[in-house]
């Protein structure tokens, strides 16, 4: 449908995060762990301040949260987790796998976080499509959870977290070992989310550490889309939905014309170079067309090179994220966000990357959010005017 100048975009932003209080995850943790967690309690202490200062309420207080957004003119969100769950020894997502020893607690955490989760999202439940949470250190406990979330309405899926390659405790993901896992997801059409900032090593406590986590977080991050292609998951499970987020996005198309080559090679004459390679590696399609197929990109605050990529991705595969409540996001500049990276794109083609392509992936009902759009999404005219001056406290978003 043709859009005209005043009528409004519906947005969802495909990237934001939320988790709860420590007091919250306490009711939803398993009476038997308990007085562990009490344990674990009195001895953590947090070093995030955005998870210390007024502004953590963000990550669950609804009417602090859903003013934001709407201000934002964002109308609904697919929920990432945030904080930081019981028992773990940092945020989130940046928190290793769990080692042996570490499993069961670790476990029981983030099941209290997914319980959680299912009814903070059910408040609102045409506007969030909640992610839970799995380990792939025990694939029966894996396709448990998987099951879990499915039947409890956490239609966002489950996030994976690329594993380090330091780690020898939890099997790559290239290994057969998880495939009962992608077939239930296969199955129950359960998308398969992987975020930036998992699988990177353990740097150690040196003054280039942290320059080293922000040079390769993203190489780190693409680990699981390569891994997964080339081991041929995708090829074996064709319905498979995996998604992409915070990782950016410009990086991708010159990595599909390097697979593309390594396949076409090993299809034409079994090898690449000197390495030769059996027939279980020749793949029948390309790169390219197993991503058209299988796989999405969250593109959350895209640069301009991420936004440059559109065209060669394409919409049906580009989904636009916000990145709510990290102080990286566009909020509370995402008009300006969007007028800066995309004022020229058709209107038509940008309602696809502002909700058409979450939509259709994460079960979200553009009917049933039209209202809201009506009232806080942002006209066609608005966003087609080119942002030509910064506010006066631009974030890191608009700076990039």
């Amino acid at each position: 449908m043709t859009m005209t100048a005043e009528d409004r975009y519906t947005i969802i932003s495909a990237d934001c995060h939320a988790g709860g209080s420590h007091e919250m995850y306490r009711e939803y943790l398993e009476q038997r762990y308990l007085d562990d967690f009490d344990a674990w309690r009195a001895k953590y202490r947090n070093p995030f301040r955005d998870l210390q200062d007024g502004g953590r309420v963000r990550n669950w207080d609804d009417d602090r949260r859903n003013s934001d957004l709407e201000a934002d003119g964002i109308v609904a969100e697919v929920v990432f987790p945030n904080t930081v769950p019981p028992f773990f020894p940092s945020f989130v997502l940046f928190a290793r796998p769990p080692k042996p020893e570490e499993y069961e607690h670790r476990l029981a955490g983030i099941r209290a976080h997914n319980r959680w989760l299912a009814d903070w999202c059910a408040r609102f439940p045409e506007r969030r499509a909640g992610i839970g949470q799995v380990f792939l250190n025990d694939v029966d406990d894996a396709i448990e959870d998987v099951r879990w979330i499915k039947e409890h309405g956490l239609r966002g899926g489950i996030l994976i977290s690329a594993v380090p390659p330091d780690v020898d405790y939890v099997r790559p993901l290239y290994d057969p070992y998880y495939d009962p896992l992608w077939a239930v997801c296969e199955e129950l059409e359960v998308p398969i989310n992987s975020h930036g900032g998992t699988g990177l090593p353990n740097y150690g406590n040196y003054p280039a550490s942290a320059l080293l986590f922000i040079s390769e977080v993203t190489f780190y991050s693409q680990r699981p889309f390569v891994q997964l292609l080339l081991s041929g998951v995708f090829e074996r499970f064709p319905r498979l939905k995996f998604v992409m987020t915070e990782m950016g996005c410009a990086w991708l198309p010159p990595m599909l014309q390097q697979l593309d080559g390594y396949l076409k090679s090993i299809r034409d004459t079994g090898r690449i170079g000197e390495l030769r390679f059996a027939e279980e590696h020749v793949l029948p399609l390309t790169a390219t067309e197993y991503f058209q197929r299988n796989c999405w990109v969250g593109v959350s605050q895209p640069g301009a090179a991420d936004a440059a990529a559109l065209d060669e991705i394409g919409p049906e595969r580009f989904m636009w994220g916000s990145d709510y409540p990290h102080n990286e996001g566009t909020h509370p500049y995402t008009r300006e966000h969007l007028r800066q990276r995309f004022c020229d794109v058709p209107p038509e083609r940008l309602q696809q990357v502002l909700a058409g392509s979450a939509a259709s992936l994460y079960g979200f009902d553009l009917d049933a959010l039209a209202p809201l759009a009506a009232k806080f999404g942002p006209t066609v005219a608005e966003l087609a005017e080119p942002l030509t001056e910064l506010p006066e406290h631009p974030n890191e978003a608009l700076l990039r």
